[in-house]
């Protein structure tokens, strides 16, 4: 199959473009934002019906995650995958419209942004990444979808019927790993933690849904990776362990880590007869708390 024509300037005003890019960064960005914003509505399916922040709070945490995003992700893209940078043209670091971000540092910079605020609002750290880690695979099938309409990180030479000759990678077909990555780490382990969200009470168990996507991401971005052409500057694969790989694994550690903190941390509270003795009897909800779950039904 030849490689579709896609202009990837999705509107051009003059001298202003908005490359598909942008937008898919943008749009993944809003999706996250909307859907945060309806879970925080649903009080049943939180810990003491209190889900962990307001849609006021909402909405001063997104400009962190956006900031932690860009700034994480274009410093893991040069220190994982294009050191050589720092070297050439240390300005270049900052130069996100040349292209080139990590989501592995994207994800180290969310984190960071949600440790801090959470740190500075006194909100449950746990609760809100369960909360952010929803949507999350959502925005990276955006993000996933522009890079092949952009031509890039194509996948392997192969001779499979849907095999593409992408522009500037020869006259062979690959295989469109860009749209397998946007399928089985976006859209499938979307579906899965929302499934899981909406007819479990995982959401009442602190760290469990984190737990999920972790494992989730890094399984499937380990299936995928073999079909993906490794980046030329990092080097080859040593035994088969791209830098996606190697990058994923503790991400599979951290997440079943977070599992089994989750599981045995509720079940310690629900179970054990001296803790349920010595816990104090559940008290009405103060004014306040009133207050904001009825601006949050709004």
């Amino acid at each position: 199959m030849t490689f579709p024509d896609i202009d990837p300037v999705l509107i051009q005003i003059g001298p202003l473009a908005i490359r598909w890019y942008a937008f898919a960064y943008i749009a993944g960005i809003a999706v996250a934002w909307w859907y945060v914003r309806r879970l925080l509505m649903r009080e049943e399916v939180w810990r003491d019906g209190m889900p962990p922040l307001s849609r006021e709070q909402l909405a001063d945490l997104m400009f962190w995650v956006v900031l932690g995003v860009l700034v994480g992700g274009r410093l893991g893209y040069v220190l994982f995958y294009a050191p050589s940078i720092l070297s050439e043209n240390p300005l270049h670091v900052f130069a996100v419209w040349r292209g080139g971000m990590s989501f592995h540092g994207g994800l180290f910079g969310v984190i960071a942004a949600l440790v801090w605020f959470c740190r500075s609002k006194n909100i449950p750290l746990l609760s809100l990444a369960d909360a952010a880690a929803i949507p999350t695979p959502l925005a990276l099938c955006f993000g996933r979808i522009a890079n092949f309409i952009n031509g890039e990180l194509w996948g392997r030479p192969t001779d499979a019927p849907w095999g593409i000759i992408f522009p500037h990678a020869g006259d062979f077909a690959r295989h469109p790993s860009q749209l397998y990555h946007a399928a089985l780490e976006g859209l499938l382990l979307f579906v899965v933690l929302h499934c899981i969200a909406r007819y479990t009470d995982i959401l009442k168990r602190p760290g469990m849904l984190v737990g999920v996507f972790l494992i989730g991401y890094g399984v499937l971005r380990c299936v995928v990776e073999p079909f993906r052409a490794p980046e030329i500057f990092v080097g080859p694969a040593h035994y088969g362990v791209t830098m996606g790989i190697a990058l994923s694994l503790p991400m599979i550690i951290l997440g079943i880590g977070l599992l089994f903190y989750g599981f045995h941390r509720t079940n310690v509270h629900a179970l054990d007869p001296e803790i349920v003795e010595t816990q104090a009897p559940k008290r009405k909800p103060s004014r306040l708390e009133r207050r904001k779950r009825k601006r949050l039904r709004r």
